[in-house]
């Protein structure tokens, strides 16, 4: 997956009246915890709470541009689904969001204050998936993937940022639910002619990219459960693994515990809220730290968007043990 500079020159313009550019810090109290320097990107930050809010609005501004169905409807956890309901509040077409039952509630709510119509169906993302393909036959109203070129573009100007803010980063830490964060880094960094080693993190309890890269070929029967529902992915979308094994330096997985434990840490060294997933990059660099001792090392705080209980419960020590399977 190539991009033009033209292309990522109009992803920017299209985001900017809505998503400035979000800040990447080197916080000092990490580097002395980890003895590396750290910067966080943190996605946290946009209006959504998560990079998905840079995709879903390219994508439908290149979709207004090009034709207007009377609507769109997709399949999410939630951060993605936020993205397309806010994206097609300022095309004017109306977005149904569907969820699994057990979804996160405030991630619901927030769906509904972007203006999507959210209904809850199936028991796993799949089973909403499903529905909403048959939904979007029944309505007459465009599917949106989950990965999609536009998509990606989108997402890839947060890297354009990061690597404007911050000369000589060694290595990127990323987190992976369906690709589209690890892919714009990827393709951002080729166009900009970088070394930089991309790294993506994905959870033990959802390892189907990471196995896929070792393998070099899809591994099919895996499971997704783990309570970081933006990285619960059980089918690696092709065009993502095709991208991620020519351009990722590796995959590497991570436990349900390093992954409250990086919450835990964003929290008490930056005072950043992380949702699981906007951690998991933090517990990919601590699971590895000692390979990357002396370098200049930047995780993606991909978003914040997580329950009160759920936080509270990890404040405390505790690893959530609500497993929902995959979605973005």
């Amino acid at each position: 997956m190539q991009f033009t500079d033209d292309e990522i020159a109009d992803a920017v313009s299209i985001l900017r009246p809505r998503v400035p550019p979000t800040p990447a810090y080197a916080w000092p109290l990490l580097a002395a915890r980890l003895g590396l320097e750290v910067i966080v990107k943190h996605e946290n930050h946009t209006p959504t709470g998560s990079f998905k809010a840079r995709g879903g609005l390219v994508y439908m501004e290149r979709l207004r541009r090009a034709a207007l169905p009377p609507g769109v409807v997709t399949a999410t956890r939630g951060n993605h689904g936020q993205s397309i309901a806010m994206g097609a509040r300022a095309a004017g077409i109306p977005a149904l969001i569907v969820v699994p039952r057990g979804n996160s509630v405030e991630k619901n709510a927030a769906m509904r204050a972007f203006g999507g119509e959210v209904l809850i169906a199936g028991e796993d993302f799949d089973a909403a998936r499903a529905r909403a393909a048959a939904e979007a036959k029944a309505r007459g109203y465009r599917m949106v993937p989950s990965f999609h070129r536009d998509l990606v573009q989108g997402v890839a100007t947060y890297a354009l940022e990061l690597f404007s803010d911050w000369r000589g980063i060694d290595v990127v830490f990323v987190p992976v639910g369906m690709g589209s964060g690890l892919c714009g880094l990827i393709a951002m960094r080729d166009l900009l002619g970088l070394s930089t080693e991309i790294v993506g993190v994905v959870a033990k309890g959802a390892p189907a990219f990471a196995r896929a890269f070792r393998a070099g070929h899809p591994v099919p029967g895996l499971a997704a459960q783990t309570f970081a529902d933006g990285v619960a992915c059980r089918e690696p979308p092709p065009e993502a693994l095709e991208v991620i094994l020519r351009g990722a330096a590796d995959l590497i997985e991570v436990t349900e515990e390093e992954i409250a434990e990086a919450m835990r840490v964003l929290f008490a060294d930056t005072h950043n809220l992380a949702e699981g997933a906007g951690a998991a990059a933090l517990a990919g660099l601590m699971h590895c730290r000692a390979r990357h001792a002396g370098k200049r090392a930047a995780v993606i705080l991909s978003g914040g968007n997580i329950d009160r209980e759920i936080f509270l419960e990890v404040l405390a020590g505790r690893c959530p043990g609500d497993a929902k399977g995959p979605g973005s």
